[in-house]
């Protein structure tokens, strides 16, 4: 590891280790002069590869002619953002910091800065950090329709970093947090890189598309349904550790009572219902197109549900609002019945009177002409009965 080039008076030093650390001199002659070298070394746990949310340990230790100076450490990320560490321990020959947990957008060159006041030290170190993870938000929540068609995204930084080691993973879905999961795919990374999914579940209406950007998990809901509604969650996992992130799915539908063309005069309840709990900024509105402000009508907070009775036909709308922004809407479309319709109804609904009316005197008619019969058979009996009792003969000449 040591050579020596005599034109430059210089001794190079390969693969430097701390116990290289100390006074060198050269001798020349007569003349001697002498150097102090100071050695640094820096490791990361893990070899610089973390997955998301995980906290690296970074370990600084120095070697050299005593005594040992005291450093001040100075952290920088990958964008140059400066980074204050929790120092776990220092003893001047080893320093032990923690960094904070780790986003995906922290990946690249790291560098450390070491000063020193005596002897005077102005050393950076640059050192490679590799976080596997999604960019998604932490919690994210989307927003459907019934008998809509959704795509759910979770977007992976490998392709970004170039990260071509072997990690796993798998998509569950459940509806409820305290519910069994459901794995709908699972999927890891070829030697390539590339992604290779495979899908799970036989009983979940859902898809995987064919093209997507690279890294990248989808589902396909075709069709969403109300019960669709829950947690969909993603999960990686790379040398026993996990990582996972989560998509909230909130689904509306909308019904009418009765359903039907909207008579004039009659009033028709439209219900507007989501599938999950709304965050404490989100409330449903109904209201009508082109309508007033006396057809929009307001959730309270945490309601899930909203009704409205109408007497107007026309296109009503359900929103679902989030502070100020308006997420999705569902239209529901009310047809007036026709004119002609409703004197078919309003002549039905007398000629059924009549008809009632009708059948209630033949029935009084009926009945009272059977109690007439009824009473003169039962004089005609008594009759015979009289005369069979007197026993009565006449007899002729």
């Amino acid at each position: 590891r040591f050579s020596i080039k005599k034109q430059y008076k210089q001794l190079w030093v390969q693969n430097l280790k701390l116990s290289d650390a100390g006074i060198y001199t050269c001798e020349y002659g007569s003349n001697k002069v002498r150097t102090s070298l100071h050695i640094f070394k820096l490791t990361i746990s893990l070899d610089g590869h973390f997955l998301q949310n995980e906290v690296p340990e970074l370990i600084l230790t120095q070697n050299s002619s005593s005594p040992l100076p005291d450093l001040r450490i100075t952290l920088f990320d990958s964008n140059n953002n400066r980074v204050t560490p929790e120092v776990q321990s220092e003893d001047r020959k080893k320093y032990i910091v923690n960094l904070k947990k780790l986003e995906a957008m922290h990946s690249g060159t790291w560098v450390c800065e070491v000063h020193s006041d005596s002897p005077l030290i102005d050393q950076s170190i640059p050192f490679a950090v590799k976080v596997l993870g999604f960019q998604n938000p932490d919690l994210e929540r989307k927003y459907a329709t019934v008998d809509s068609t959704l795509i759910l995204s979770w977007r992976l930084n490998s392709q970004k970093i170039k990260w071509k080691e072997g990690f796993t993973g798998q998509l569950n879905w459940k509806q409820q947090e305290s519910a069994n999961p459901h794995e709908l795919l699972d999927f890891n990374v070829t030697a390539q890189g590339q992604l290779h999914e495979t899908k799970k579940s036989n009983n979940f209406l859902f898809e995987i598309p064919e093209r997507k950007p690279e890294s990248t998990i989808e589902v396909k809901l075709p069709k969403v349904h109300f019960n669709h509604s829950g947690q969909y969650q993603c999960q990686l996992e790379y040398q026993g550790r996990h990582v996972q992130s989560k998509i909230e799915l909130v689904v509306m539908k909308v019904s009418a009572k009765p359903v039907g063309p909207l008579s004039r005069g009659d009033n028709m309840t439209l219900t507007c219902q989501v599938s999950g709990p709304l965050p404490p900024n989100a409330y449903l509105s109904w209201e009508r197109v082109n309508g007033t402000k006396k057809d929009i009508k307001n959730s309270e907070r945490n309601e899930v549900k909203l009704e409205v009775n109408i007497s107007v036909a026309g296109l009503w709308s359900c929103h679902l609002i989030e502070g100020s922004d308006r997420k999705i809407s569902f239209h529901y479309h009310v047809e007036e019945a026709a004119v002609w319709t409703n004197y078919v109804i309003i002549g039905a609904s007398v000629g059924g009177s009549l008809l009632v009316f009708a059948l209630g005197c033949l029935c009084i008619i009926s009945g009272t002409s059977w109690q007439r019969r009824r009473q003169r058979a039962k004089r005609m009996a008594q009759a015979r009965q009289y005369l069979l009792e007197n026993k009565t003969c006449q007899c002729q000449q």
